[in-house]
């Protein structure tokens, strides 16, 4: 079977998460190679005896290793042997595939040569064809896939999910089917989960949320019981606090999860922040909002500023206001808190807030640690030569769905601009990958610039933590303006306004 952690990262790139490379990559590679030949040879033995057991290729090929010549050599032989056995080339092109190799495709296609049916086969060529960046023959894969096992909820959700940046209509149709057809598994209910999440207009989007509620118990079902988090959100989102405060009630009787405790105990503040601004008590009002207790990923961290804001303007304490608007929008930019800065300006009688927005940006930029990597040109690469420009980095490696899920969205924006304004650049974190680059680079057409990294690299303030994707933004100048963020379909509005503001400085 193949690992669910793998299947989810495939498409699920938009996944507000942020994956390390050491997950599917490399998990092969972790365990202990056998020395003892005696041991080996009863490994041989066992898959000599029963060829179509998965499990017991599978422990030859971790005892042995992929890249022992030895074992190549006994299944290219037991290819020749018994050629009509499918399972002999997908256990090599499964391990392979597991160690996100290039070197799956020519034992994953043989498999599928030999048994057109083959489900796993052709969902590990679809993953494997992602990452060459080969996305219609994915799409194509994936069907074949769907088509050999119409039973199977993995797939027939991925295949749903990969209409999503394509046709959107097709989209919402298939995922209905599959929460209609696999309504009693988590799938389905990921189904509709992806669906709230990635559609626009707020009525559809609490629509879906709704039927999920609904259809999915979020007490059995882990896709449900996060989507109603997400329906919280958008409640709060539209100051429909009564509202969210019962849903959260609800599913903390129902869940016992600490998150929910919390944002109760948030709705409950928010509703009396409401009263108190309709009795006109701005100072309990402004109290109760900094009483309020939430992670920087949730949006209701970046909603907090623009109510303390209005309070304080109300109190005639408008420069307070500015100033605090103005050091919130310098780490978390966004064109609704701009415009909100552009209003205390007015109201204060502030005539440059564009300049004093410059200011405090530059004020928070530091240099960035200086690079020289190597490009796929056959040279290398130093961060001066980036210099004059402003730089989109990105940490990113071909295995990573995360990535390549979010790298749609950075091309939209990229393209808004020239490439005498901007420089593009992805450095890939999993060298032993390289073989995919290119092709993926030249199938998407993709713009940014490859570069790869190297092992033991000391990376100061620009450090990925092994992780990916991981971006900074840096402006001319090579200092970071902005760290830490990831784009969807939901804010590359954000992105392009960041690249708009480094081209000021």
């Amino acid at each position: 079977m193949m690992k669910k952690n793998k299947l989810f990262w495939a498409v699920i790139g938009v996944s507000l998460t942020m994956a390390a490379h050491s997950g599917a990559y490399g998990q092969m590679r972790k365990k202990a190679i056998i020395t003892d030949e005696k041991i080996l040879k009863e490994l041989v033995a066992k898959v000599e005896h029963n060829f179509d057991s998965l499990s017991f290729h599978k422990e030859l090929i971790e005892g042995m290793g992929t890249g022992n010549p030895k074992l190549i050599a006994y299944y290219d032989q037991w290819m020749k042997t018994h050629p009509n056995n499918a399972n002999i080339p997908f256990a090599l092109g499964e391990a392979y595939e597991n160690e996100e190799s290039p070197k799956a495709k020519t034992y994953l296609l043989k498999a599928v040569d030999i048994n057109p049916k083959f489900t796993e086969a052709w969902g590990g060529l679809w993953i494997d064809a992602e990452r060459w960046g080969d996305n219609k023959l994915a799409l194509d894969y994936l069907k074949k896939a769907v088509d050999s096992d119409p039973s199977n909820p993995n797939y027939a959700f991925y295949y749903a999910s990969s209409f999503s940046n394509i046709d959107m209509e097709k989209y919402k149709v298939l995922s209905q089917d599959v929460a209609k057809k696999f309504n009693s598994s988590e799938r389905g209910a990921q189904a509709l989960y992806w669906l709230a999440v990635r559609s626009s207009g707020d009525d559809y989007k609490e629509s879906i949320f709704k039927q999920l509620k609904t259809q999915f118990d979020p007490q059995k079902f882990g896709w449900s019981s996060s989507g109603m988090n997400a329906y919280f959100d958008l409640l709060v989102g539209q100051k429909r606090f009564a509202e969210a405060k019962s849903l959260a009630t609800e599913m903390l009787a129902k869940t016992e999860q600490d998150g929910w405790k919390e944002k109760e105990q948030n709705a409950v503040q928010l509703i009396q922040y409401k009263i108190a601004l309709e009795k006109g008590n701005q100072v309990q009002a402004l109290a109760l909002l900094d009483q309020i207790k939430v992670s920087k990923y949730a949006p209701l961290y970046r909603m907090l500023p623009i109510y303390r804001a209005d309070i304080l303007v109300t109190q005639g304490k408008g420069a307070t206001a500015y100033e605090q608007l103005l050091a919130f929008y310098a780490k978390n930019p966004s064109n609704e808190l701009r415009a909100k800065i552009a209003a205390v300006a007015d109201k204060i009688g502030k005539d440059r807030y564009d300049q004093d927005i410059m200011q405090v940006i530059i004020r928070n930029a530091v240099p960035a640690a200086g690079f020289e990597l190597k490009n796929y040109e056959g040279g290398t690469t130093k961060l001066e030569d980036l210099k004059g420009k402003v730089v989109l980095l990105t940490y990113w490696f071909p295995g990573c769905g995360p990535c390549r899920g979010e790298f749609p969205h950075f091309q939209a924006v990229v393209d808004k601009f020239t490439k005498d304004q901007l420089s593009y650049v992805g450095i890939n974190i999993v060298p032993e990958q390289n073989d995919y680059v290119l092709p993926f680079m030249k199938s998407t057409k993709y713009s940014f610039y490859p570069l790869e990294e190297k092992e033991g690299r000391v990376k100061g303030n620009l450090d990925n933590r092994g992780a990916a994707p991981v971006n900074f933004l840096l402006d001319k100048q090579g200092r970071i303006i902005f760290s830490n963020f990831r784009t969807d379909q939901n804010n590359q509005d954000e992105l392009e306004l960041m690249i708009k503001e480094a081209l000021k400085i």
